[in-house]
């Protein structure tokens, strides 16, 4: 699918691998609607993409909030009579044990709206175009860990989980009318969301211009996922024998975690 003229709503893109791919989907010669948070961080990157020839617009609004999604998709639907493809990058994630979390069921939710409801919401307002249109391709992130169980992200994971699922019934229910659909598995990636775990300074991660590659690669050729090759073994075995994928590789998550504590107080 050549991306040229392409209008693409992309959420999460005042930063990160959002505005990497932002950058990426002008230089194809898509028309970007950036959604984010952020209004001034929005406006750099839109004069960033039409610096160098691009088009892009601007729509500010706070993805926790459902009315505001509503004007916002609205807002979206006025100005653009076509909508090819959405983007759900968007994401928050809390890196704690359930233990320390059992009287924090607001982190829960507060998780579950921003990366699975908000896309959701999203999504569903998104879809009467698509269906007049008879094509729409939806674009949902999520994680490597989903593939690969690791403890301590329980509410990310959890959110991230129940996005994939919808994503397989979009596809399932509506794929005859021209929707189609891809999951991206994303790894660890040193973005400022996950450098807020001071830990992972010494982790090996995939870079933001990579991770920005893969959103456009889910747009250009519109597989149903785009995942490491350990992730989609990983997919397997856990589908095949959930015990022992999620029991055994327990010790080494927290010999991992041991080994980048000391090197982060050694090294600062």
């Amino acid at each position: 699918m050549k991306l040229k003229g392409q209008t693409i709503v992309l959420t999460g893109s005042s930063s990160g691998i959002g505005a990497e791919a932002a950058r990426l989907f002008a230089r194809r010669g898509a028309r970007l609607c950036l959604v984010a948070r952020r209004e001034e961080q929005l406006r750099d990157v839109q004069q960033a993409i039409q610096a160098e020839g691009g088009s892009a617009f601007i729509y500010p609004c706070d993805l926790s909030d459902n009315d505001a999604i509503a004007a916002c998709v609205a807002q979206i639907l006025a100005d653009h009579p076509r909508i090819d493809a959405l983007v759900n990058n968007a994401a928050h994630s809390i890196r704690r044990p359930i233990e320390d979390a059992l009287d924090r069921l607001h982190d829960f939710e507060r998780t579950a709206q921003l990366n699975y409801i908000g896309a959701v919401a999203i999504t569903l307002k998104l879809l009467p175009r698509f269906l007049e249109q008879g094509h729409g391709h939806v674009v949902n992130v999520s994680s490597l860990s989903t593939q690969i169980p690791i403890p301590l992200f329980s509410a990310y994971l959890a959110s991230k989980s129940a996005l994939e699922s919808f994503t397989r019934s979009l596809q399932a229910e509506l794929g005859h009318k021209g929707i189609s659909t891809t999951v991206v598995y994303f790894p660890m990636v040193r973005t400022p969301m996950s450098s807020r775990t001071a830990i992972y300074k010494y982790m090996p991660m995939m870079d933001v211009k990579k991770a920005a590659g893969w959103l456009v690669e889910a747009c250009e050729k519109r597989p149903a996922r785009i995942a490491r090759p350990m992730g989609k073994v990983g997919s397997v075995l856990l589908a095949a024998v959930p015990g022992p994928v999620t029991r055994l590789p327990q010790p080494l998550f927290r010999g991992m975690d041991k080994l980048l504590a000391n090197r982060l107080k050694k090294k600062g």
